[in-house]
């Protein structure tokens, strides 16, 4: 048997077989130079299954017989799931100082919507659901609901558990730490204290397959860079009608729908531009 060491990248031919994959599956978008970051990817699910070859793998992907387990693995092999807390917090003032008190005020007595998508391991929806709370202070008691999915069961596993660690929390401001995790026993590392963890509906959902209705905000940040244009423009189309009029779609600070046909209206803020339905 071959060394798994051994196996060489994925040619170029490999490569854009398993790129189309990808993007059936997924709409993520792999261009060539990520050739080195895939192969590494694949070679784990190599090891794993006892297969000899790239090719192997691509057969044992594509059989009816195994195809529907192992596209789980597949699919959270070739996924990136960099996140931490506080991160990009200028949407989360301009939710709190623009967005929240327009919406409170529109839709009086009303539940507001939530949805992160594209969760990763969960620090933006507890981040979003600690700025909800936090925000009841100024702003008066209102009601909501979020939810959080990912198209990884791994990641959407590990957000409903919500321990952290490490570089995760670093940012995490001292009095939100005490107010809304405690800390671990014997580990250096903090989990989300229950009766938050239960506010949050976290799924398993593919951004494309998603069906949701009358949504006041959306959150999906540094997502829409895997995809390519024409993917984007499909989901920000489907984001625009799964929301209410007047509801808001949040993005990553790198970001921009510019080069897109969007029927939202831009607002600019000191915190940057927010992307409005129209009313």
């Amino acid at each position: 048997m071959t060394s798994f060491s051994e196996i060489p990248d994925l040619s170029i031919e490999q490569f854009q077989r398993f790129a189309k994959l990808i993007h059936e599956k997924a709409h993520i978008h792999l261009k060539e130079h990520k050739v080195t970051l895939l192969s590494n990817r694949l070679r784990k699910r190599l090891r794993a299954l006892q297969l000899e070859s790239y090719d192997d793998y691509f057969k044992y992907i594509s059989d009816e017989q195994t195809a529907q387990k192992e596209m789980v693995h597949f699919l959270e092999a070739v996924t990136t799931n960099e996140s931490y807390f506080w991160r990009t917090t200028q949407n989360y003032e301009a939710l709190k100082k623009n967005v929240l008190p327009e919406l409170i005020k529109s839709f009086r007595g009303q539940k507001l919507k939530f949805w992160s998508a594209g969760c990763s391991t969960g620090e933006e929806p507890y981040n979003l659901a600690m700025e909800l709370v936090e925000s009841m202070k100024s702003l008066g008691h209102f009601e909501w609901e979020l939810l959080g999915s990912d198209i990884s069961n791994r990641v959407v596993e590990f957000a409903r558990q919500g321990i952290y660690s490490g570089r995760k929390i670093e940012k995490v401001p001292e009095n939100i730490l005490r107010r809304y995790f405690r800390k671990l026993e014997d580990q250096d590392a903090y989990q989300v204290r229950d009766d938050l963890r239960q506010k949050i509906d976290f799924q398993v959902e593919n951004l494309f397959q998603a069906r949701h209705r009358g949504l006041h905000c959306i959150f999906c940040r540094n997502v829409m860079i895997y995809f390519n244009r024409d993917d984007q423009q499909k989901l920000v189309n489907r984001f625009y009608d799964m929301l209410v009029d007047g509801g808001y779609l949040f993005i990553g600070h790198a970001e921009s729908l510019q080069m897109l046909d969007t029927q939202f209206t831009t607002r600019p803020t000191e915190e940057g531009v927010l992307y409005q339905k129209r009313t």
